[in-house]
């Protein structure tokens, strides 16, 4: 026994010994949120005040820019966010934000573009520095971290501790969410893999303060936004790394400094062997056990949009840029198309045909059965909106202004409008005349179906991108289109004149909304527990029923399909919903992850079909 535990002793003094000796003393800044905006000089002054206090600071090595570089995520001002830290004597590594993430008219791809990738890895001082995404991507909803994130950050600890002949590399990793409960929604799948490894420090921003947090026992800080404070002060963090420890400090612009951060490079702050300290509860599936899942696929990257259905087969595109057709009965692959980048608008199928847009700035029609290619639409800018295909023409937004119908058989262009101002995202809505559409611009637009000739414009009258009626998939009935806005306003616009008939904020809605079969009701989430449904036909706002479903705080965009009497709305973590579309009353409630599920697919009265940002899709029977 005395043996044993000397041996431990000394193998324990060994791998501690071999580190000190690794790593050598260096120093670095970090810089975050900075939030660059075309219509703002501000933030761009209080970044170019910080640059040069940096390049001023001497004995430095490197600079971490840790999110939010930009307030809406354009390609001018990553562009305008470059040139100014491209004036850094130093060399610097990027992460995106939320704000690069969620408001994204590229569908992230100006990132790659501009600053080489959406991660970085690299070694430092005896050091492994890990960057990466934390959501949440496109759709508004908690943060997130893609499971082939998760991949990546332990294939890269691995393979260079196995480079080094180091397995116990330390590691500082850099999010720029905290990897916390309310914040990430797979926080505990983050913090479960990452743990066997010797993770010293997770760096972040988000929550424009400094802050010092555990992320189930992983060390964790925040710090302040670039952006000047009250008193008018910039500011950034300076970060000392020896041989024995980790120190911090936050450095403003009028001069004055505050400790941030001391942590040991020898103390375990954690237990490699453990896991979360809380995970989340399903109890919920127990209450309404008839309800199961008939096949679950677990797929290797995230999924942003619902799936498109036809006979019997099932199509999802996915963040890794992959259209995927699977057996509806049991989620056997069949074929898979892989494009040049991610899919972020829902794709469409029928007659035998399945669409898709692409950030790689194309538009596919694809075989349906096989999988071959038929046509491309090239285009000179990503394509992020859901398709819509009817009277066998396919109706599709993207994100350099132009709005296009194409032939569903051919492929060939039947005519384009080039009068948005903003990227789409939506599904746009197509009525016996007219379509329907809104776009990151505050705008919503109406269409001649024939010709594309612009029939009206409808504006909220916001200024900021940020309250536009883009997300929302508007709906129709009774001469009405209906559409719920992040300004928490459901709203009727009479559809010939594009007059608004009413608007109410009773109910705090928030982007997602569904229609009866008889377009008689109109179904919303709020932001808080409930689920409510409005008359079709009223002249003015009159609710007619409202439900607390005890979800909570609730911003995620997805939609409320009606089937069969039965009305579906989903949230941001892993919550499927469904209620009696006439009375309110839930019929039950299952939970299939904690991530966000997107709109969910019904097939009949007992199967529909689900996807995640978690990856996984799910054909549930109720």
């Amino acid at each position: 026994m005395k043996k044993t535990f000397c041996l431990i002793v000394l193998l324990i003094g060994f791998f501690l010994s071999m580190q000190a000796q690794q790593i050598k003393h260096f120093r670095f800044a970090q810089i975050t949120d900075l939030h660059l905006n075309p219509n703002s000089p501000q933030p761009t002054e209080d970044l170019l005040r910080s640059v040069a206090a940096i390049n001023a600071t001497d004995s430095l090595d490197f600079v971490l820019v840790t999110g939010d570089l930009t307030d809406n995520g354009d390609r001018i001002s990553l562009q305008k966010a470059k040139s100014c830290l491209d004036l850094l004597r130093y060399k610097y590594y990027t992460i995106m934000g939320n704000h690069e993430t969620k408001w994204s008219e590229s569908g992230c791809t100006a990132f790659t573009d501009i600053f080489g990738s959406e991660r970085f890895s690299f070694i430092h001082g005896g050091i492994l520095f890990l960057g990466f995404n934390s959501g949440p991507l496109i759709r508004m909803a908690l943060g997130h971290v893609p499971p082939q994130d998760i991949a990546w950050a332990k294939h890269e600890i691995e393979t260079q501790s196995q480079r080094l002949g180091n397995p116990r590399l330390p590691v500082m990793l850099v999010t720029h969410y905290p990897i916390l409960p309310g914040d990430v929604d797979n926080w505990y799948e983050v913090t479960d893999a990452l743990r066997p490894y010797n993770v010293r420090l997770f760096i972040g921003g988000h929550y424009h303060r400094n802050k010092m947090f555990d992320y189930d026992g992983l060390p964790g800080i925040l710090t302040r936004s670039n952006l000047r404070d009250k008193q008018g002060t910039t500011g950034y963090s300076i970060f000392t790394i020896t041989p024995d420890s980790i120190t911090s400090y936050v450095q403003n612009s009028d001069g004055s400094r505050r400790p941030m951060v001391a942590l040991s490079l020898h103390t375990n702050y954690f237990d490699h062997q453990g896991h979360a300290k809380q995970y989340p509860d399903y109890s919920v599936n127990k209450q309404y056990s008839k309800v199961k899942a008939q096949w679950r696929l677990a797929t290797s990257t995230a999924i942003l949009s619902s799936a498109a259905i036809l006979n019997d087969h099932l199509f999802v595109g996915d963040d890794a840029g992959n259209l995927t057709a699977y057996r509806l009965k049991d989620g056997r692959q069949l074929w898979q198309q892989s494009l040049k980048a991610r899919i972020v608008g829902t794709p469409a199928a029928t007659d035998g045909i399945v669409v898709c847009g692409s950030a790689d700035k194309n538009i596919y029609g694809f075989d349906a059965k096989s999988g071959k290619n038929l046509w491309t639409v090239h285009t000179d800018a990503p394509v992020l909106g859901a398709i819509n295909i009817t009277h066998h023409t396919v109706y599709v937004g993207g994100s350099n202004g132009i709005f296009r119908a194409i032939d569903l058989y051919s492929g060939q262009q039947k005519w384009q409008y080039e009068g948005v101002k903003g990227y789409i995202e939506t599904l746009p809505l197509v009525t016996d005349s007219s379509i329907i559409f809104g776009a990151w611009d505050n705008t919503l637009y109406c269409l001649n179906t024939t010709n594309g000739t612009e029939r009206w414009r409808w504006t909220n009258g916001e200024q900021r991108m940020h309250f536009s009626p883009a997300a929302v998939w508007p709906v129709s009935s009774n001469g009405r289109v209906f559409i719920v806005d992040p300004r928490r306003v459901l709203t009727a616009i009479d559809l010939t004149t594009g007059k608004t008939l009413w608007s109410t904020k009773q109910s705090m809605v928030r982007e997602s909304i569904g229609l009866s079969a008889d377009g008689l009701r109109i179904y919303a989430k709020t932001m808080n527990d409930s689920i409510v449904c409005y008359s079709a036909t009223s002249d003015i706002p009159r609710q007619l029923w409202a439900t607390n479903a005890r979800f909570g705080y609730e911003h995620a965009t997805t939609m409320l399909p009606e089937y069969d009497g039965t009305v579906f709305s989903t949230t941001k973590e892993g919550l499927v919903i469904a209620l009696d579309g006439k009375t309110g009353r839930i019929k039950w409630q299952h939970k299939v992850g904690n991530s966000l599920v997107n709109t969910v697919v019904p097939i009949d009265k007992h199967h529909l079909v689900t996807t995640s940002t978690d990856g996984c899709i799910y054909l549930l029977k109720h």
